[in-house]
């Protein structure tokens, strides 16, 4: 199964409302939803460039993998994210060809969609999101 198009660039950020400030203020994009995910431990907020969708990521706990990535590597381009058809069935396609996956299964995600992540480990290092709108 191939992905079907970039469905978003993750960048994380310690403050939403700072970001805002270079996104809407310097670049002239527009952001159309803020949303927290609460299993997640994150706040997000969403702007579109042409089709593709930034997602930006504001941790709203110390514990929460955002956090975490912030401490280690600071801000900066967290994931990117593919639109498939059909996340469990990539997830399972992909563990059985070796790959190490964060999600066994896909879980719940923003703007209601279904997710899942591979490690970057098994990735060349870039943390990678399959997404399917339910």
């Amino acid at each position: 199964m191939i992905p079907k198009y970039i469905e978003h660039i993750g960048i994380a950020v310690k403050s939403i409302e700072e970001s805002l400030k270079y996104y809407e203020g310097v670049l002239g994009m527009e952001c159309y939803a803020v949303e927290e995910v609460v299993d997640q431990k994150v706040k997000t907020a969403f702007l579109k460039v042409g089709e593709t969708k930034i997602e930006l990521l504001e941790a709203t706990s110390e514990e929460s993998t955002v956090a975490k990535f912030i401490e280690k590597r600071g801000e900066g381009i967290h994931h990117i994210a593919f639109a498939v058809d059909d996340v469990d069935a990539k997830l399972e396609e992909l563990q059985d060809k070796g790959l190490k996956l964060i999600d066994k299964k896909s879980r719940s995600g923003a703007e209601g969609l279904s997710i899942g992540f591979l490690h970057p480990k098994s990735t060349l290092g870039v943390l990678t999101e399959f997404c399917e709108k339910k």
